[in-house]
């Protein structure tokens, strides 16, 4: 027999989403319609969208189409920040993007997490930091509690569960240092 309950689980414990329903239907009407969609709106019309539900933006921001971002309230994102295809935001806390970031299509910074030696399995959410210069490749996952340091890069395809330091080349599952980047 399973020791696993699920049926204890509450979500409302140790987790404020940080947004009345009222924001966040709206929210989840202008993704659908803006971010989720193929259609190429421009990134401006995006970064007003994001700013109007609280998220800091900075200048010169990209944001391609079918961007998935959970909770726009809990996100800054600096100068020249680059976000591509299919990335997926899931950011239960705080997600912070530094200046000169690329974000590569579909991957997914992963700030959800459940703790699987409690049977209720709780939330064992944290935030996310990209610090400035950063690359995260095509198709990454990034979970959380993590922090990518500045000038680092993480390959294509690669799952990081730890925080990395400056100026490195990392990839793989598990993450593995390369080589310095510069």
């Amino acid at each position: 027999m399973t020791k696993v309950r699920l049926d204890k689980f509450d979500a409302s414990v140790d987790f404020n989403r940080g947004a009345n329903k009222f924001k966040m239907i709206s929210w989840y009407l202008i993704k659908t319609t803006f971010f989720l969609t193929a259609i190429p709106y421009p990134s401006s019309w995006k970064c007003s969208f994001l700013r109007f539900f609280g998220a800091k933006i900075g200048k010169g921001v990209v944001i391609k189409p079918r961007v998935n971002i959970h909770f726009p309230w809990k996100l800054i994102i600096g100068n020249h920040v680059w976000i591509g295809e299919e990335v997926f935001l899931l950011n239960f806390e705080l997600q912070s993007i530094g200046d000169n970031v690329c974000i590569s299509q579909r991957s997914f910074l992963c700030g959800g997490n459940h703790d699987y030696k409690i049977p209720s399995m709780p939330y064992r959410n944290g935030p996310i930091t990209l610090k400035n210069g950063s690359w995260i490749g095509a198709s990454c996952f990034l979970g959380p509690n993590v922090t990518i340091g500045t000038d680092t890069v993480i390959s294509a395809g690669s799952v990081v569960t730890k925080s990395l330091p400056e100026n490195g080349i990392y990839r793989g599952n598990p993450i593995e240092f390369i080589k310095e980047r510069w």
